[in-house]
């Protein structure tokens, strides 16, 4: 059998690999704890449930138009009018099975191939793979643990060449949880302005933010700086709907409609019955982000705490999302072994606490960032005190 080079060059999923191997392991009667998972360990709300109910009992289960309902993008134009200050029609937005449908939509939409992406790193492990399945170029952007993971104009407009077209920007960021200040952001749209570059803002997990961190889109700013831009998000962070597959897009028409056509041709429609019930997430009662976020935010201190503890790590605490990113270069330059090799990267890491301390972790090579970790705490305090626990005896 020939595979065709475009299958070739795509890596797998790193994060769904772990997460995989972990429940295998679990199948096999081992008390794995994982932290790789990028989902709330909370059950969808229960006004969202019922409205998916009553949309089956009322037949709500056929095709409906290809970019979504009309009830759900009026949903969207109202919550980016009151929560993100941004105005759309609804002939401006695009629903999808995810929003990783819209982030591939949106690149193939708007890059040729030999186009140009920036892309600040540490990224989420799709961005890379969506880019050059689109035939385009990732052109990485380091951040640093420094400047708390988070991009500069001045680094943007070193990597500008008159082949860029795009830049994708994350914020709070998966995985490092950095979140961007409005003053950083105006800067960088700026430059997209002045070089005629687009940008992809995926703001996914938007309310999931802590302390005096706060959220800006960049969409905002209006005029010809909100044409740049193309904003990306859905129901599955904020409302523990990662199973129910509806993201959304918003931005000019013309782009709009590009993604549109591509939708027609690969998945048709968004999910109809998840479509009823992401109206009622947008517009129902929200009481239960909030208290998500509370319990995310006592994990999330306990976590960065402890981490900070274990010599060898060394981890900052982030704005947004639910992940924790400790530097453990000072751990692989120990020259380690294990089963009589060295452990230099972080990928033999993760594969050495998975097998001897039964936690899993996700690599930071995963998100083009050697010498780091992603550790999830989108799961119970009991489990994070017990898997830290365990990490901390194994390498003691």
């Amino acid at each position: 059998m020939t595979i065709s080079d475009l299958v070739k060059n795509i890596h797998p999923s790193q994060t769904l690999a772990i997460t995989a191997q972990a429940l295998k392991m679990k199948q096999e009667g081992k008390k794995v704890i994982s932290f790789g998972a990028g989902e709330p360990d909370f059950n969808t709300p229960e006004n969202i449930r019922n409205e998916a109910i009553s949309a089956i009992n009322h037949g709500f289960t056929h095709y409906t138009a290809g970019s979504g309902i009309i009830e759900l993008k009026e949903a969207i134009v109202k919550k980016l009018k009151i929560e993100n200050q941004i105005e759309y029609k609804t002939s401006e937005i695009i629903v999808s099975t995810g929003a990783k449908q819209c982030l591939f939509n949106t690149i193939l939409t708007l890059c040729n191939p030999g186009d140009e992406v920036l892309l600040p790193t540490p990224c989420w492990v799709s961005y890379t793979e969506q880019i050059k399945m689109a035939k385009a170029i990732p052109v990485f952007v380091p951040t640093y643990f420094k400047d708390e993971f988070k991009l500069n104009a001045a680094q943007v407009e070193e990597k500008i060449t008159p082949k860029t077209k795009l830049i994708i920007l994350n914020t709070p960021n998966n995985p490092t949880g950095a979140v961007y200040h409005e003053n950083e952001l105006r800067k960088i749209a700026e430059l997209c302005v002045d070089h005629n570059i687009y940008c992809i803002c995926d703001e996914i997990y938007e309310k999931l933010i802590y302390d005096s961190a706060k959220h800006f889109s960049m969409a905002s700013m209006g005029g010809e700086i909100k044409e740049k831009i193309i904003t990306i998000n859905g129901v599955s962070k904020s409302y523990a709907m990662t199973g129910w597959r509806i993201g959304y897009a918003a931005g000019s028409e013309d782009i709009i409609k590009g993604m549109s056509k591509i939708q027609g041709h690969s998945t048709s429609n968004p999910n109809s019955i998840a479509q009823k019930a992401s109206v009622e997430a947008l517009l129902g009662d929200q009481k239960t982000i909030k208290e998500m976020r509370i319990a995310f935010d006592e994990r999330r201190k306990y976590m960065v705490s402890r981490l900070n503890k274990i010599d060898g790590f060394s981890c900052l605490e982030p704005s947004g999302a639910f992940y924790a990113f400790p530097d453990i270069k000072n751990i692989l330059a120990r020259g380690m072994k294990y089963k009589n090799s060295v452990i230099e990267t972080s990928l033999e890491f993760s594969n050495f606490i998975l097998n001897e301390a039964e936690v899993a972790l996700v690599p930071g090579i995963a998100f083009e960032a050697e010498g780091y970790l992603r550790l999830s705490y989108a799961t119970s305090l009991e489990d994070i005190k017990e898997g830290l626990d365990r990490i901390e005896r194994v390498l003691s």
